[in-house]
């Protein structure tokens, strides 16, 4: 299936100028924040004023302080409390400058969204905008000799957190079942021809290719969802018609790394962006995900059942040589 393809211009400023002023103090330290243009333009795009915007994975609250300010609600579920509580704070903040839109956020794990999302909600959702977690993939910030003034560099703000139940933390096969899980209750959650919108990215193990973002297309189909568009959302910077490259430090270094190993690795310039929809029709589609039966806790931590192996199949990445990655 090929579908269209369009380039969404959503960095002609770096990423801490867009969340100045916006993000209470603290947010800076997740490491894999959604830039904020990327979710701006997803809800301008795809919604009007007064529309329902949901994140099930919000991170610090990207979506939600971005939609607020563009007069929408917005509805947030994060796993790890500290960024729960951030996303909170920084909701209710936007909420105070913008006096349009009301924010919610949730403490616990997507995979029962509709369990603990507000139930009035359910069915009523314009758009969704998230994305899956990197795991140690992430680059975090670092400090260098000039900013310590030891000899070295050190790492910080490269974990989402301790919780090895957290999906960052879990095997790339394991992230796909519970995505489509997730992909699964935000089909749920949608009303009819709504659209869902992921932002994710490819990058390497070990000179392997982890092609994420087909993997992705492949757990929104098998969610119930219905590919549109595929897009690119930049991370760079567009001057006299040419890009400005951003990149980060452990970017850069591995870039270089794998360049003498000969491997043909560049620097990341943007995001891939995945847009689904809900089928208007009604819904019958029978998903090959089997979930959990009992009630979820707001908060809680349960195990979950996987999907079948055959269903597992068509979702795996696929190693490929000579593209860059993460």
């Amino acid at each position: 299936m090929t579908l269209p393809l369009s380039v969404w211009n959503t960095a002609p400023t770096s990423a801490p100028a867009q969340r100045k002023g916006r993000y209470v103090p603290g947010s800076a330290a997740h490491p894999a924040k959604m830039l904020p243009a990327i979710a701006a333009h997803a809800i301008k795009t795809y919604t009007q004023p007064g529309d329902l915007v949901l994140d099930p994975m919000c991170g610090i609250g990207t979506t939600l302080v971005e939609a607020l300010h563009l007069g929408r609600n917005a509805l947030g579920i994060e796993y790890e409390p500290k960024w729960a509580t951030l996303a909170s704070l920084n909701a209710r903040s936007a909420a105070q400058q913008s006096s349009t839109g009301t924010g919610t956020v949730r403490c616990g794990d997507a995979r029962h969204l509709t369990d603990l999302a507000p139930t009035h909600t359910r069915g009523e959702v314009a758009l969704v905008v998230t994305s899956p977690p990197y795991g140690p993939s992430v680059h975090g910030q670092v400090r260098s000799t000039r900013d310590t003034g030891e000899r070295g560099v050190v790492k910080k703000h490269f974990r989402y957190g301790y919780d090895r139940a957290n999906l960052a933390h879990v095997s790339t096969t394991h992230l796909l079942e519970a995505f489509t899980e997730i992909l699964t209750q935000c089909r749920t959650m949608l009303r009819p021809g709504g659209t869902a919108v992921v932002t994710t990215r490819p990058w390497r193990e070990r000179g392997e290719l982890i092609d994420l973002p087909s993997a992705v297309l492949a757990a929104g189909k098998a969610a119930g969802l219905t590919p549109a568009e595929r897009c690119v959302a930049l991370l760079t910077g567009i001057r006299d018609s040419q890009l400005v490259s951003r990149p980060s430090f452990f970017q850069m270094k591995n870039v270089r790394d794998a360049r003498r190993q000969g491997i043909p690795l560049s620097v990341i310039q943007h995001e891939d962006v995945l847009i689904f929809t809900r089928p208007r029709q009604h819904d019958t589609h029978t998903t090959t995900t089997q979930h959990c039966r009992g009630t979820t806790v707001r908060g809680s931590r349960t195990d979950h059942t996987s999907p079948s192996t055959a269903a597992l199949r068509s979702r795996t990445c696929t190693p490929r040589d000579g593209r860059g990655g993460r």
